[in-house]
């Protein structure tokens, strides 16, 4: 007898055995994610990291990297201490200090031996993090010092009493290039660069370059780029997708993996004066830091 039946197409085919490698994670700026292990506790007992936070530009988010790169770091069990070193007072603000009623500032220091530093430094609302505030006062510094002997070494003789108390210095430098800025690339060991994801301030960092480069041949030659930080960036638009693949190739590995990214927290933060971490503490802003901590421990051994 002829068999007639037929054999029933499979409707669907059988999964392989083991899944095809997906390939690494690429990050906002194309490269692939590093694995970034937990930060090592503190090592203590050596001089702090100073970094300055520079870029000629304003409005880039110099500000809220020191902030909250600052507390994140102080997650990390580090002791911080951040350098208001923009006339408009904006860290201090940042960190719930009214600018208008502090009877003396980072001006008093830089510009007289009369006060100690140790008065002036003020505790934030995160542990481990210290601040030494500023105001409307310091503008007048940049004429002041003009005079001075060893006018661009004023902040490193300030710092130089406290560095040994803290792992890590961060310097919130003013948006220009002017004697103030060149006094904080002098005192620091390493330079930060934020950078708005947007054409114009890309324009600036040649500008930025050149003046580090002046700074490294005649005032401190131990000064090293520590890396630029993509911020404001909105991977909707093809502005800032643009910008940032920009940075990456003409800088390489120069440019930080952590991007950080337009939102609203961060405005909110300013108000309630405390860092992100704390203040929306499971948010992708809080995140980012945390991340961009991880990064500067890394390409900082020993801080």
């Amino acid at each position: 007898m002829t068999d007639t039946t037929t054999e029933t197409p499979a409707l669907f085919e059988a999964a392989p055995e083991t899944a095809p490698d997906p390939g690494p994670v690429l990050g906002a700026t194309g490269r692939p994610l590093p694995d970034l292990p937990e930060p090592l506790p503190p090592q203590g007992n050596h001089r702090g990291l100073i970094i300055a936070m520079c870029n000629q530009k304003g409005g880039v988010g110099k500000t809220t990297t020191t902030i909250n790169l600052g507390a994140a770091l102080a997650e990390t069990g580090r002791r911080v201490l951040l350098v208001d070193f923009d006339p408009q007072g904006s860290l201090s603000v940042g960190l719930g200090i009214n600018p208008h009623t502090l009877e003396t500032s980072i001006y008093n220091l830089l510009l007289t031996r009369d006060h100690d530093v140790h008065d002036i430094i003020t505790e934030s609302v995160v542990d481990g993090l210290d601040i030494l505030p500023a105001n409307i006062d310091l503008s007048a510094a940049e004429v002041q010092l003009v005079s001075e002997v060893a006018r661009e070494q004023t902040l490193k003789r300030v710092l130089a009493q406290v560095r040994r108390e803290y792992d890590i210095v961060l310097i919130d430098c003013a948006p220009s290039l002017g004697l103030l800025t060149v006094n904080a690339l002098t005192a620091a060991d390493r330079v930060l660069m934020p950078l708005e994801c947007e054409f114009f301030a890309l324009r600036g960092l040649a500008l930025l370059n050149d003046t580090i480069g002046k700074v490294q041949d005649r005032l401190n030659p131990d000064l090293e780029i520590l890396g630029i930080l993509g911020t404001m960036y909105d991977s909707r638009t093809v502005h800032s997708r643009e910008v940032l693949e920009r940075v990456v190739q003409a800088f390489g590995d120069k440019v930080f993996h952590t991007v950080i990214r337009r939102t609203i927290k961060f405005p909110e933060t300013t108000v309630a004066g405390e860092p992100i971490t704390t203040y929306a503490t499971n948010s992708p802003g809080a995140e980012a830091y945390r991340m961009l901590a991880r990064e500067v421990l890394q390409r900082c051994p020993g801080a």
